[in-house]
């Protein structure tokens, strides 16, 4: 990859576990357990202390003029102000949050790895990774440890150049833009100013419409489970202009509390905003927002984290 080398492999037991499939095939034994120990539990590190590599591209802003006032928030790097939003009740209930992010500059909206190592099944709480990073708010990424498929590329750095899908890439003026990443590469991205990629998907909205057909899209990224169809947590982010952005954690999966939201609804919450961009990240019980150190939102209605593999998120 493009000014990357291998600094340390350190295979270690992931503490995420096995997903559908890769347990039972486990339990079978032989080389086929090895396979899935290999490919979905254990950790492969690939490049360590990857924020050496971002110290002279990221932006710091100034944490002295920075304030916080319950979930509004400004300094030189911009303003952020979270709204939460219920509706219905009980088995209709439905909650979830709004983040608004209008920045000074692309560069104040970073992306960290879990451990500060890019590679695979590697996790932490995205809270974890946001007080390590010093982020004022913070939003669970596209879980690009889980796959090895997807173009990645990184405050500016190419990781990984493996398109296959539909990505979502920030340029470094501000603008989101929706492409596909089998028709270019992580070094032409670079070499164009983008800044960020996330690779899960599906593209949401688009020249500010709703995308057509999401009542049926699959998402490549858990072995025999590609549907993420239905009432489900869900994480997304959009843009309503460049350096204006919108993010989205939807809580579901709790009886009572939310039910989730399907993607269809998802994308119309983004065009209600006035998002001309939007993308849906990696959901279900990865779902997380952080703002000032605590979890915003309420993962499967019992406020648990689970360990993912990066964020998305604003210094303080």
């Amino acid at each position: 990859m493009d000014d990357i080398t291998t600094l340390q492999q350190r295979p270690r037991f992931s503490r995420r576990g096995f997903i559908g499939g890769a347990a039972a095939l486990v339990m079978t034994g032989g080389g086929t357990a090895a396979w899935a120990l290999d490919r979905f539990v254990v950790e492969h590190a690939e490049v360590t202390d990857t924020s050496a590599l971002w110290s002279s591209t990221t932006t710091s802003s100034s944490s002295s003029s920075g304030t916080v006032n319950g979930t509004i928030w400004s300094s030189d790097a911009g303003t952020i102000s979270i709204t939460a939003h219920t509706s219905g009740s009980g088995s209709s209930a439905s909650a979830w949050y709004v983040a608004d992010l209008q920045l000074a500059d692309a560069s104040y909206l970073r992306t960290a790895f879990a451990e500060d190592t890019y590679g695979e099944n590697i996790i932490e709480y995205p809270s974890v990774m946001a007080s390590d990073n010093k982020a004022i708010w913070a939003l669970n990424g596209d879980y690009y440890g889980f796959r090895d498929t997807g173009i990645v590329v990184r405050n500016g750095v190419a990781f990984r150049d493996a398109g296959v899908r539909q990505g979502l890439a920030l340029f470094s003026d501000g603008r989101l833009a929706l492409y596909d990443e089998t028709t270019t590469t992580a070094a032409v991205l670079v070499s164009q100013g983008v800044w960020q990629t996330w690779s899960f998907g599906p593209g949401l909205v688009d020249d500010g419409r709703a995308l057509s057909g999401l009542d049926s899209v699959e998402v490549d990224t858990n072995p025999g489970n590609h549907s993420i169809q239905g009432n489900q947590p869900r994480t997304g982010f959009g843009m309503i202009e460049p350096n204006h952005f919108v993010g989205i954690a939807f809580d579901g999966r709790s009886s009572g509390y939310s039910q989730g939201v399907s993607l269809t609804a998802f994308a119309d919450l983004f065009v209600d905003l006035g998002a001309q961009v939007a993308y849906n990240l990696d959901g279900g019980g990865s779902t997380d927002m952080v703002f000032n150190d605590a979890l915003v939102n309420k993962p499967l209605g019992t406020g648990k984290e689970r360990g993912t593999s990066d964020i998305l998120y604003v210094a303080r």
